[in-house]
Order: C-alpha cells, then sequence, then structure tokens
C-alpha cells in the first residue's frame, strides 16, 4: 500500500478538503480556496474563545488546483487561520501546500518559538517524500518565518533550497508571478489598526472573564463588615470599585493595543500603564465616589487599575510584530515584580480600607 502525503483520514469530513490528487507517494488531500459559512463561524470562535487553542489541521502535503511535478510548493504552519489565509489567496493557482507541525502556532509565533524552523521543516519535507512528487528541489517559505529557518542548514539535508516569500498570504500571487522575486512592499511588516482591532477579542475575552471575578470579589468585600450585607455599600464603594476592573481592560486590552504606535515608549508594560493612568482619572473624575470614599479607595484606584491595564497590555506582546522573543523576556523580567508589589499594595490598601470602616462602624 502507498504512504499518503497527506492525512486523508479524518479529513474527509471536512469541508475545504475537495478530494485526493494522485502522486508517486499516493493520494494528497486537495483543498478547497474558497472560505465557507463554517469557516467564518470558526474564525470568529477562534478570535473569542478558546477554540485558537486547538483550532489545528494536521501536517503533511495538500493540494491546490491541479500541481504537477514543477509545480511550487508553499510552505505554512498548521494553524487553521494561517492555512486559510494561504489557500484562499492562491485561489485559481496550482500549487502544493506543506503544513509544518507548529503545535496549531501561527508562523510567527511559531518561529519565535522553534515549533516553524529548521528541524521541522527538513523533517516534513523527508516525511512526504517531496523529491519524489516534485522535480524540481525548492520551497517557499513565509518571510514571517524565517527567524526560525535555517535555509542552508535546510538545503544540506535535504537538497531542497528554501526561498523566502512575502510577509503576507495575500501577495504569494503577484510573487509566483515575479518568478519568485518580492518587491520592497512585499517584504515590508506592517501591523496596521485594522490588524491590531482585528486581535483585540482574543485579548478581550480572557481578560473580561477575570475582571468578573475581580468584580464579584470587591463587591463583596464592600457590602460585608460586622453588621453583616449593606446594600448601600454596593452603590456608594462597591459599584465603583467594580467599574475599575472595566477600566483597566478597556484601557490595557482594548485602548493600548487601538492607539500602540502612539502612546510613547517601547516597552507595552508601559503603555498600558500610561493609558491606564489617563483612563484611570477619567473614571475617577466621572464617579466622584473614587475619591469620595476615603483615601485608602482613591490610593487603591491608583494602585489597581494602572498596574492591571500595564499587565493586559503586557500580554499584547505575542499577538504583535512590534518585539521579538528577547525583548519580550527582558520586560517580564522587570515589569512582572512590578506588577505583583502593585498587586500587593492595592489588596493591602482595600483591606485597611475596610478594617477603617469597621472600627467606625
Amino acid at each position: 500500500m502507498k504512504r499518503g502525503c497527506g492525512c486523508t483520514s479524518g479529513q474527509s469530513g471536512r469541508r475545504w478538503v475537495l478530494g485526493t490528487i494522485d502522486t508517486p507517494m499516493g493520494p494528497v488531500p486537495r483543498i478547497a480556496t474558497t472560505r465557507s459559512w463554517r469557516d467564518r463561524v470558526e474564525h470568529f470562535r477562534c478570535r473569542v474563545s478558546s477554540l485558537r487553542d486547538r483550532y489545528a489541521v494536521e501536517p503533511g502535503l495538500y493540494a491546490v488546483g491541479e500541481p504537477g511535478p514543477q509545480s511550487e510548493v508553499l510552505v505554512t504552519a498548521n494553524y487553521k487561520l494561517s492555512f486559510d489565509h494561504l489557500r484562499r489567496s492562491v485561489a485559481g493557482a496550482d500549487a502544493w501546500v506543506l503544513v509544518l507541525d507548529t503545535r496549531g502556532v501561527n508562523v510567527w509565533c511559531a518561529a519565535g518559538k522553534g515549533t516553524f524552523g529548521t528541524e521541522e521543516l527538513a523533517r516534513r519535507i523527508e516525511a512526504v517524500a517531496l523529491h519524489r512528487v516534485v522535480s524540481h528541489r525548492r520551497v517557499i517559505v513565509p518571510q514571517l518565518g524565517a527567524p526560525g529557518v535555517s535555509a542552508h542548514e535546510v538545503q544540506r539535508r535535504t537538497r531542497f533550497r528554501v526561498h523566502f516569500g512575502p510577509v503576507r498570504a495575500s501577495d504569494v500571487p503577484a510573487y509566483l508571478a515575479r518568478g519568485l522575486e518580492a518587491t520592497p512592499e512585499m517584504r515590508r511588516v506592517r501591523f496596521g489598526v485594522g490588524a491590531r482591532a482585528a486581535l483585540v477579542p482574543m485579548e478581550l475575552v480572557p481578560a473580561a472573564k477575570v475582571a468578573v471575578m475581580y468584580a464579584a470579589f470587591v463587591l463583596l468585600v464592600a457590602c460585608f463588615g460586622p453588621r453583616g450585607f449593606r446594600a448601600e455599600d454596593l452603590w456608594s464603594t462597591g459599584m465603583p470599585l467594580a467599574g475599575l476592573g472595566l477600566v483597566a481592560v478597556i484601557s490595557g486590552a482594548v485602548v493600548t493595543p487601538l492607539l500602540l504606535p502612539f502612546v510613547p515608549t517601547r516597552a507595552f508594560s508601559v503603555k498600558g500603564g500610561a493609558v491606564g493612568i489617563a483612563l484611570t482619572a477619567g473614571y475617577a473624575a466621572l464617579v466622584p465616589a473614587i475619591h469620595g470614599s476615603g483615601p485608602m479607595v482613591a490610593a487603591f484606584a491608583w494602585a489597581f487599575a494602572p498596574a492591571a491595564s500595564s499587565y493586559l497590555a503586557l500580554q499584547f506582546t505575542g499577538s504583535t510584530t512590534f518585539t521579538g522573543e528577547s525583548g519580550v523576556r527582558k520586560e517580564l523580567r522587570y515589569s512582572l515584580p512590578v506588577h505583583v508589589l502593585a498587586a500587593a499594595i492595592a489588596v493591602a490598601l482595600l483591606a485597611a480600607h475596610k478594617v477603617i470602616a469597621w472600627r467606625g462602624a
């Protein structure tokens, strides 16, 4: 029995698999280049839920159109969104798509983590016996995967030459038409407001879940004292404190990503802290109870919200092209202790406020 180059078992139920194409190494799944309604729903779920943690396709070789021995080989990650962007971009072309096992991580992040790298690329070329499927000796790797791939090492091990393609999948057809020559514009990494806005839900949803737990905690703390539950404290202190969680989420997970290039400094934590200070000031001006409930409450607000915003903004580093792995590690070393200290101070201030309130009751 011939060994298949792709994974046909378990894939036939996927609407993006249209059948198979015969090769010297067996049948290869032929994939659709259009996006179905199910794809759209899954893409939405991927951005707002934990689906992204398991949104992957089987590594291996796939076919677009009617590729032959001279057709180009396009390399991508097995993160389904990356896979879908590529297959839609090459509609009308005849090409092979080699999917690496990046453990469901996109090309950019996987290159930094090493899963989209020299070892996996060489291993996958050999695993699908690519030399028996195509008559040439070249593969096209996304430019954003370059940090993880040593082209000369791949060529030494597999005799396949690595060509680094354009940054965006949408430029692949033009890159192929130009004979594998990229223009300066194709090499330019962009991360505009539209791209940043598309990633906001991925940071917003988990942050909102934590904000709900925070709100429940401060409401409980605010409303209970020596005399039991006090409903008036719910509105006078509890709700204003709970609102600080929303301020932190909006400033750190929404406003900072959207205004990323315009907020001074390179450090994401500092950017988030600065935006957090600005939004906390606005919130305190709109909600007099923040400063009117006593110095401890006011101090809590300023200790908690900007620090929480800073921490949430720091999480966005993994979604951007603004920094690299070494920069993120460096920032984590000096920012996380500050976040922990700010959290401890905030808890101490809230406890002091309750002690003062109980003594006065």
